[in-house]
């Protein structure tokens, strides 16, 4: 069957786009718009149709999901749920079987990276105390969070995804639990490998020297010096010592006398014999040494909790997914003019990066070292897009009532369960409970919104109905089918979860659904069977993207914590794939085929 103009031009901003992903230097988001922009301009996806996907169902329950996340994470359900683990932390198994298996329940009815950001902080803590390795808890936490996700329709996007498109095709969609027969046991093996064998095949590597398990080092960042008595810099301010180097050079500290002056402001006046701790790359200091401008003093090395107190707090903060902060580094945000705080180290992948501590552009995963003043830093530390870690004396959420929540929660997936309004209205009506009951504020409610997944659906969903409309999911099925041959449906039902998984492992879990749900469908249509084991199966795959840290969030979100390597995830990731795909396989056709 030949190809036309209409489907080689999808199919070719479709490969470009999958490589733009898998490249990574530009943001999923941008890719798609510019994917859609595209074939818009090309005149394949009418103009009047290019912005529908925003309108889609799928959008508007994912963006309300993580509106319901925000607010259950701040009423404080969590954290009581979280006192539960107290007594795990004597066995490693147990540790980690009841960190992952509660993860994955929230995970189950919130978002997965919020149900992981929730475990986190509580899992590396529980490790540290316990002398254990954060490398053999967090991979299985992050696992979890996308095991749990399996189980309901809101649990993860491409479930959200898989049942809409169900309702474009026979009018009616995937209700809240019919991912439950296959999704539940599929996550019980799931974590029952997890706990029991999956992280044992870990590496185990032990977090650096410090007070809370600290696992950067700061001693090749900071020197000690006293500022001659006929210097320059006598009289001059923290901020013109710091511009004199180009904002390369930050002041920690001040030492004079017996007081010690931690973090000090911008404007604070530097006098003769001060003594100065001092953040920077060595060949920045040489010039004001050789200059006579300081003198540097030989001592011992300086460890991250000297540089706290009382007043000022030195925190390891994870930056989040979206962070505002993301691309941009500490001399271009200006971070101690702006926000009142000084970056002590960053560790990626475990490791301290090459270039020069001013000039890292932070990514998503990368662990920072901060120092600030303590009632300012909590605040200072959402504002830049990260999550504590292992640190007691911050939390991210206050405790605002329990019991409101979850029940405008429970009400909302009662009433989709039921099947008396769709979806995306009960979850949309919870929301608006939510805001109007002073449950989560409505700065809240929009700052939860992860808007880049919302711009990445809301422009790959008309891609996917252009790829139907030209016939170019009918194409590719043709072709699966043909190449199949008279292999099996179960070998089908396989082949489509092995190749979602592939996908999502190198795309990103929601552009895999969008684009394998409709060649699901047409695969099933050439087999002469129902369409639902099809996008269970696509279901199942497209959720599973274990094998790499660029597949998810979660997945990115713990491999600076962990200290992990690309080739880790495989260790346990490939192993677990095949588990489900073992498991999931003859649970479809057990569930799903008439």
């Amino acid at each position: 069957m030949p190809v036309t103009f209409e489907q080689g031009a999808v199919f070719g901003v479709l490969a470009a786009a999958m490589l733009f992903f898998i490249w990574g230097r530009w943001r999923y988001d941008i890719v798609a718009l510019l994917a859609l922009m595209s074939l818009v301009l090309g005149g394949i996806i009418p103009a009047e149709k290019a912005f529908l996907g925003f309108s889609h169902p799928a959008v508007i329950t994912v963006a309300a999901v993580l509106v319901i996340g925000q607010a259950l994470k701040r009423s404080g359900v969590v954290q009581t749920l979280v006192r539960l683990l107290a007594p795990s932390r004597r066995n490693p198994g147990v540790q980690i079987a009841a960190a992952s298996s509660l993860t994955a329940v929230l995970s189950a009815f919130m978002n997965n990276v919020g149900a992981l950001a929730l475990m986190l902080p509580v899992a590396l803590r529980n490790a540290y105390r316990s002398g254990r390795s954060p490398s053999q808890v967090l991979m299985p936490l992050s696992f979890a969070s996308l095991l749990g996700g399996l189980i309901t329709l809101i649990g993860t996007p491409p479930n959200i995804i898989i049942a809409t498109f169900r309702g474009e095709v026979t009018g009616t969609p995937f209700a809240m639990f019919d991912f439950a027969p296959v999704g539940l046991p599929v996550a019980v093996v799931g974590l029952l490998f997890v706990s029991l064998i999956g992280w044992r095949l870990l590496p185990s590597r032990r977090p650096g020297e410090g007070s809370e398990g600290h696992s950067l080092r700061i001693q090749e960042y900071l020197t000690e010096a006293t500022i001659p008595l006929g210097s320059k810099l006598v009289g001059q301010s923290v901020r013109q010592i710091e511009q004199l180097c180009d904002n390369e050079l930050t002041v920690m500290a001040i030492i004079r006398g017996a007081q010690r002056l931690l973090a000090p402001s911008s404007i604070e006046r530097l006098i003769g014999a001060d003594v100065l701790i001092l953040e920077g790359d060595p060949a920045v200091l040489e010039p004001l040494f050789d200059e006579g401008l300081l003198k540097r003093l030989a001592g011992e090395d300086i460890k991250a909790e000297q540089l706290g107190s009382d007043d000022v707090r030195v925190v390891e903060a994870v930056l989040m997914p979206h962070s505002p902060i993301e691309g941009q580094s500490m001399r271009g945000l200006r971070m101690h003019d702006r926000y009142g705080i000084n970056l002590l180290a960053v560790a990626r992948r475990g490791h301290a990066p090459m270039a020069r501590l001013s000039n890292i552009r932070f990514r998503t995963g990368d662990v920072l070292l901060l120092q600030g003043e303590r009632e300012n830093l909590h605040q200072v530390v959402q504002a830049l897009g990260c999550l504590p870690l292992a640190e007691r004396g911050l939390e991210l959420a206050g405790r605002r009532g329990m019991l409101l929540p979850m029940a405008i929660f429970a009400g909302a997936i009662a009433s989709a369960a039921l099947g008396h309004i769709p979806v995306q209205v009960a979850f949309v009506a919870a929301v608006a409970a939510l805001v109007l009951t002073k449950t989560v504020s409505l700065r809240d409610a929009y700052q939860s919104i992860e808007w880049p997944i919302i711009v990445l659906l809301g422009a790959l969903i008309p891609i996917g109905e252009a790829m139907q409309d030209t016939g170019g999911t009918a194409l590719i099925a043709a072709w699966v089918v043909g190449l199949a041959g008279d292999l099996p449906v179960w070998m089908m039902l396989g082949l489509l979860m092995v190749v979602s998984m592939a996908l999502s492992d190198l795309i990103h879990n929601s552009p895999t659904a969008v684009l394998m749900a409709p060649i699901a469908v047409s695969v099933a249509n050439g087999l002469n069977i129902s369409i639902d084991p099809c996008l269970i199966a696509v279901a199942v795959g497209s959720a599973s993207p274990y094998l790499s840290p660029i597949g998810h969030q979660s997945n990115t979100l713990v491999m600076g914590p962990g200290g992990y390597r690309f080739g880790d995830y495989c260790r346990m990731g490939l192993p677990l794939d095949l588990l489900i795909l073992a498991v999931g396989v003859p649970l479809i056709m057990w569930v799903w085929m008439p």
